[in-house]
């Protein structure tokens, strides 16, 4: 395992995040499987956690408390706040009202006194981003977090980010997590370019494409038992089939035709995708979200592959520099996209 700085900060963080999104009951419910999971990480050499208050309604960020309970100090911790985890009307979003309580409720689940890294989930485009800001310096003051960060944002909002902090003498984001892989290379235009340009670091979701980059998803063949879209009748709202995608055909080609690149490279198609995020100069840490103990082993053999200038070339003809393959959404909500922002009104 590698270590990076993240950013411009003075902390040292491992070239691998163990993501726990799937721990609980969206991914992994046996809590003393995750503990296990946590630890081989650790033992591994990972020293970088990242949770978030809605995975799995904040049973997630209880599993990870419970798992780092005597090696805290080992850990760089990082959750985040945006999502409503109830119907409370004020329960979301990036009022200081609502960061307030969520940064108390994610310390209370995480059994810790301390949020290395707090991050706003998603940008929220109703309330200004002074207040987000200066809620998030308040708590920095305080001690309760040490870091602040965002995710998902546009490359715009990053740079205003940076601005507002620096306008109001208040803190400012060190980290973007933004969603990376071969099939997601849109952020490779702006995004990227601004976290560098302003030393942030970078932590990449999904680099695996949801699964697609592991070549478990195969065209004529129903989904693998236990994987993200397998048949099932408690599929949670975010999920479909790969079946009712329509833009697996496009999808399918690709993962062929990245398969016999990594084959050509010696390598799985898991370990060419990881490699690939991490050659990246504005990455500072991939995060990798495995359910069981196998998976993790897996993703951790990945570490340390490097993909020579012939393979990153070669990868660059399924899915150019600065581009996303079809079905990829970024997430960012903006109202920018929205109708009434893009089409001049009938007078």
């Amino acid at each position: 395992m590698q270590y990076r700085k993240l950013g411009r900060t003075g902390v040292e963080v491992s070239t691998q995040c163990l993501g726990a999104m799937m721990f609980g009951a969206v991914g992994n419910p046996d809590h003393d499987d995750c503990g296990r999971i946590v630890h081989r990480a650790l033992d591994a050499g990972i020293n970088f956690i990242d949770t978030a208050d809605m995975y799995s309604a904040g049973e997630s960020e209880e599993v990870v408390g419970k798992a780092i309970k005597g090696r805290r100090d080992d850990v760089v911790l990082a959750t985040k706040c945006f999502f409503p985890l109830g119907e409370e009307r004020n329960g979301r979003g990036g009022s200081r009202r609502y960061i307030v309580r969520a940064v108390e409720d994610s310390l209370r689940r995480l059994g810790t006194d301390r949020i290395d890294l707090y991050q706003m989930h998603r940008r929220d485009w109703d309330t200004d981003l002074d207040e987000t800001l200066d809620a998030l310096s308040d708590l920095v003051r305080q001690g309760k977090i040490l870091y602040a960060g965002s995710s998902s944002f546009p490359a715009d909002q990053i740079v205003e980010a940076q601005w507002a902090a620096e306008r109001r003498g208040g803190v400012r984001f060190v980290c973007e997590q933004p969603q990376y892989s071969v099939f997601a290379r849109s952020v490779e235009e702006s995004v990227l370019p601004a976290a560098r340009r302003h030393g942030m670091g970078v932590i990449p979701w999904s680099p695996l494409a949801g699964g697609w980059l592991t070549g478990k998803y195969r065209r004529g063949e129903q989904a693998p038992d236990g994987s993200r879209f397998a048949p099932s009748t408690d599929r949670p709202a975010w999920r479909h089939s790969v079946e009712s995608d329509p833009s697996a055909p496009v999808r399918f080609d690709a993962v062929e035709r990245l398969t016999k690149i990594a084959e050509g490279a010696g390598l799985s198609l898991t370990h060419l995708a990881l490699a690939f995020v991490g050659e990246h100069p504005a990455i500072t840490s991939t995060i990798i979200g495995p359910k069981t103990m196998t998976q993790l082993d897996d993703l951790l053999a990945a570490a340390d592959v490097r993909l020579d200038t012939a393979v990153l070339d070669a990868i660059d003809e399924v899915v150019p520099p600065g581009t996303d393959i079809a079905g990829v959404y970024h997430l960012t909500g903006s109202p920018s996209l929205e109708p009434g922002s893009r089409r001049r009104t009938a007078t």
